[in-house]
């Protein structure tokens, strides 16, 4: 086997793998937020105390394994693909300090994330996102400018930021919030509603970063005609957000039987 065929077949596998596990935990995060969110609450005390220990930690062990595998295989496609293979750069663009600042600010956004939601967020949610936004804006345009990345370049980490902000989100802050509440449910006991009201909200933040990095992901494999300036990529971010905010209306409208 030749050298060159070696990462062709890799990132082939690792592509592969992050659909694969993308479409499991997308799914169920979807699940849980248009499907899941309007069901239980028509379910009484003695049904969640059966139902909710049997079903959410199984719908739970795919949700987060499905969130790790996605995050570790899109971090080996960043590595093999955009920096290996150099896509990252535009032109002269090479291994400078903004490069290796902005890719820590990717992989760590997630701690400003955090930070802007306990303090900000939690007296004013809306003040909290166009905050949010506003950030989304600056490491954008930073990466394309500052970094001198290709348009590919700053498109994917964006989508990578936003990963990685969901991923923590799923096993930091979901996940240990789930298991208190399944706990409570099962012992007939009233869950903490700080613990609920912060795995819901995390998970609805999970739900509007997901469709603009759907977008991201597939955006990346092209350069024209929208290379020409990055508030095209911001502007995505807003759709995807508009996106989301409409599906959430109509999953509140879709009633059983």
């Amino acid at each position: 086997m030749s050298d060159v065929q070696i990462p062709v077949i890799l990132e082939s596998l690792f592509r592969w793998t992050h659909i694969v596990a993308g479409i499991m935990w997308i799914g169920l995060l979807y699940f849980f937020n248009f499907v899941n969110s309007a069901f239980a609450p028509t379910m009484d005390g003695e049904t969640k105390k059966k139902v909710v220990p049997q079903l959410m930690p199984r719908a739970l062990y795919w949700f987060r394994w499905g969130a790790a595998w996605t995050w570790i295989t899109g971090v080996l496609l960043l590595l093999l693909v955009f920096y290996h293979g150099k896509l990252v750069f535009d032109g002269a663009a090479n291994w400078t300090t903004p490069t290796f600042v902005m890719i820590a600010v990717t992989f760590l956004g997630f701690m400003v994330y955090d930070i802007l939601m306990k303090t900000v967020g939690k007296a004013n949610q809306q003040v909290a996102v166009v905050i949010g936004f506003a950030l989304i804006g600056g490491f954008i345009y930073l990466c394309g400018t500052w970094a001198g990345w290709s348009y590919r370049g700053y498109v994917i980490h964006t989508g990578a930021l936003f990963g990685t902000i969901m991923a923590a989100n799923v096993w930091m802050r979901i996940w240990p919030s789930q298991k208190k509440i399944i706990t409570a449910v099962r012992d007939g006991q009233a869950p903490d509603p700080a613990v609920v009201a912060l795995a819901g909200l995390r998970s609805k933040h999970n739900t509007y970063l997901s469709i603009p990095l759907v977008w991201m992901m597939i955006n990346s494999h092209t350069s024209v005609p929208f290379a020409t300036t990055w508030l095209y990529t911001l502007g995505m971010v807003a759709v995807g957000w508009i996106v989301a905010f409409l599906l959430y209306k109509k999953a509140a409208k879709v009633k059983g039987f």
